[in-house]
């Protein structure tokens, strides 16, 4: 009996296997050559179940190598064992030749161009087209004795993607629901929201499968869906039976919020104006009361497009509370979107670059109005409290002075400006901010000049004169000058006579000679201390020196009866200073940047008795920049002066001869060297 019944199970699974051998040979065998073996079901007996895996790329060459060894019946030609070779050539002319050698019907894609160089011997064309399927994934296709081969295509590769899961979950016990979406479909949304929280939410077809994002945590139902219509502009009714109705917005409808001290923020619909008959842009108005206060007003929320100004006007002051009164029609359009701002700072804006301006008179009115307008004008004194009022009316910029009539008043240090209120408050806000407190700096400048001069003098004169002073000195602190007069080298003749051995004579009565020998060091030492002040961005200037006058003669001759000439003379001044032009910066961090121009002038011929000519002058000049420390000294560098001055005087040809010269020639050599330093110390005074 078990023997009967194993049998019955081995006839039935072998009928299976025919069956389904027999259903893929009839689809193999209706499809055409070239295409993709499409999967077709297989009806099982109910007796049984037939699970299949999906099939792996080993799964797949099994069952390539399987037909092609059950096709090897009708086409001996794949198994037998051939020997073939191939270098450089493609695929799709080796599988050609292995086709023509085995006697094979082998349809090969043309794509298949890989060059490939094999060397196959005693091996079947089976193995060998299993082989190469398996090396370049190639598909094997049969269509009876027809063998089609091509590039593999997975078919899972442009499966679609697995459906994402939706990321809503439903606190049951808070009624509280939490929800992150990225581009999901709203049906899909409402449907798990329904199927989670038990209340029914209905969209309509229009909006099936809008992508819907958003993120929302531990909030009810109603605000969470609230939340996600703000935020992807979705439109939400509620019935009478709980069911909310989810639909998208109308083209003239855009969602916004209105305040309700109650329940909050309510969300509502509100039309959208696309402009008149005539066309023009589309605008919208939104105004709100943020729920906060400054001095006294409240701070609002307006959001306009596109919007009249004249609206914007009447709605903001009566959403504001506030008195008003227009003095003329207000045309254009404004656009704008402010938060937490009060009346005044947003009607400034809402009338900024527009012909018109508003003031606020005793009573607390707003009288709006044309610029030009005497109830739009007021007069104002701005006096200022650092600054001087004629540095600073040409700063004022241009765009406040339209319509503005701006007047110096220097006794005060003011300003008199009449124009409207809103243009004369902004001027007297920037003058306010750069009315400060200007930093003064004073500048402590030590001059130092050291002078040293050397001057030696020698030589030998003679001569005739009845009023020359005999004697001098011989040492001591003037040197070596002295004068021989006549008894006193006729004495030195006779003594050099004596006995008669020389008689060289005597000399005249008035004859003299004059021995001098004498140098001299002189240092003079000069310091002066000045001290300057001065504003921030202010040239400081300091000048010290001397100067000199020449003369210039004029010679002219009048004719008349009697020619006469006359004689004018006229003194020109010729000036050698030290001057200083220092200009300070005062930084944030209270350093000082100087900006220093010297000019330094000095006479180079100082014993000079000639008055007729200019006299002789250096110049030297400098400019630096040079930042330091508040109280911080810094020298400028000494400035050295050098000048060698060599007279000498004698007899012409004496004067040349070696030894003999010191008789008749007389030198004065004169070395002097000036040594000028400048330190300079700037201190800020606020």
């Amino acid at each position: 009996m078990c023997m009967l019944i194993r049998k019955k199970r081995i006839i039935h699974w072998a009928a299976m296997l025919i069956v389904i051998s027999l259903g893929y040979q009839a689809v193999s065998a209706q499809t055409p050559p070239g295409a993709q073996v499409p999967l077709q079901p297989v009806q099982v007996l109910p007796t049984a179940t037939l699970v299949t895996p999906p099939p792996t790329p080993q799964d797949r060459f099994t069952v390539i190598q399987g037909r092609l060894n059950s096709m090897s019946v009708q086409l001996p030609g794949l198994n037998q064992k051939t020997q073939i070779s191939i270098s450089g050539g493609t695929l799709l002319s080796f599988f050609k030749a292995l086709a023509e050698n085995g006697n094979l019907n082998i349809n090969v894609d043309p794509t298949l161009t890989q060059h490939i160089s094999y060397r196959f011997t005693d091996e079947t064309p089976a193995d060998i087209i299993v082989y190469l399927a398996k090396t370049y994934s190639l598909d094997v296709l049969f269509f009876g004795n027809i063998i089609t081969i091509g590039p593999y295509r997975d078919p899972a590769a442009n499966a679609p993607p697995p459906p994402r899961e939706l990321l809503i979950r439903y606190d049951t016990a808070s009624r509280l629901l939490t929800l992150d979406l990225h581009d999901d479909t709203l049906l899909n949304v409402a449907r798990k929201i329904t199927q989670l929280t038990d209340k029914n939410l209905v969209v309509l077809p229009e909006a099936f499968y809008k992508k819907v994002t958003g993120y929302v945590q531990n909030l009810p139902v109603q605000s969470v869906l609230e939340k996600l219509a703000v935020t992807n502009q979705l439109r939400i009714d509620k019935t009478n039976d709980e069911t909310y109705v989810i639909n998208q917005l109308k083209p003239d409808e855009e969602l916004t919020t209105k305040p309700n001290e109650i329940t909050g923020n309510d969300y509502v619909i509100r039309k959208v104006n696309k402009g008149g008959p005539g066309g023009g842009n589309p605008s919208s108005s939104s105004l709100q009361y943020s729920g906060e206060e400054r001095k006294g007003q409240k701070l609002l929320n307006l959001n306009v497009t596109n919007a009249p100004i004249k609206d914007v006007v009447k709605n903001l002051s009566e959403y504001a509370g506030v008195n008003y009164f227009l003095y003329s029609d207000l045309s254009g359009n404004v656009s704008a979107n402010v938060n937490n701002v009060g009346y005044e700072d947003i009607l400034r804006l809402v009338l900024m670059n527009s012909p018109y301006a508003f003031s606020k008179n005793e009573g607390g009115v707003y009288m709006i109005g044309e610029r030009s307008m005497a109830a739009m004008r007021e007069d104002r004194l701005i006096q200022l409290k650092y600054r001087s009022v004629d540095s600073l009316i040409n700063m004022i910029p241009d765009e406040y002075r339209k319509n503005v009539l701006i007047k110096e008043f220097k006794e005060l240090n003011s300003f008199l400006v009449n124009g409207p209120e809103a243009q004369i408050n902004d001027i007297q806000n920037f003058v306010n901010q750069v009315d400060k407190k200007v930093p003064m700096i004073t500048i402590e400048i030590i001059i130092m000049d050291v002078t040293k001069t050397k001057s030696l003098s020698t030589g030998i004169s003679m001569g005739v004169n009845d009023s020359v002073k005999t004697g001098g000195s011989i040492l001591g602190a003037g040197g070596t000058n002295f004068t021989f007069g006549a008894k006193d080298i006729n004495s030195l003749i006779d003594h050099i006579g004596l006995n008669n051995v020389f008689n060289i004579g005597h000399v005249l009565p008035d004859f003299y000679v004059q021995l001098q020998a004498m140098s001299s060091l002189n240092n003079v030492d000069l310091r002066e201390t000045p001290k300057l002040s001065t504003l921030n961005g202010h040239p400081a200037t300091l000048s010290i020196g001397s100067t000199r006058y020449y003369t210039a003669s004029t010679q002219n001759v009048i004719g008349s009866l009697s020619t006469s000439t006359v004689v004018t003379q006229q003194y020109y001044p010729v000036e050698a200073n030290l001057s200083l032009d220092i200009v300070p910066f005062v930084s944030g961090d209270e350093n000082v940047t100087l900006t220093i121009g010297v000019n330094i002038t000095a006479f180079t011929d100082n014993n000079s008795t000639n008055t007729t000519t200019p006299p002789p002058t250096t110049t030297s000049k400098f400019k630096s920049i040079i930042r330091i420390k508040n109280e911080e000294t810094v020298l400028l560098g000494g400035i050295e002066t050098n000048e060698k001055d060599e007279t000498s005087s004698g007899t012409p040809l004496l004067d040349k001869i070696p030894l003999l010269k010191w008789l008749f020639t007389s030198k004065t050599k004169t070395d002097t060297k000036t040594v000028s330093i400048v330190f300079i110390k700037p201190t800020i005074v606020f």
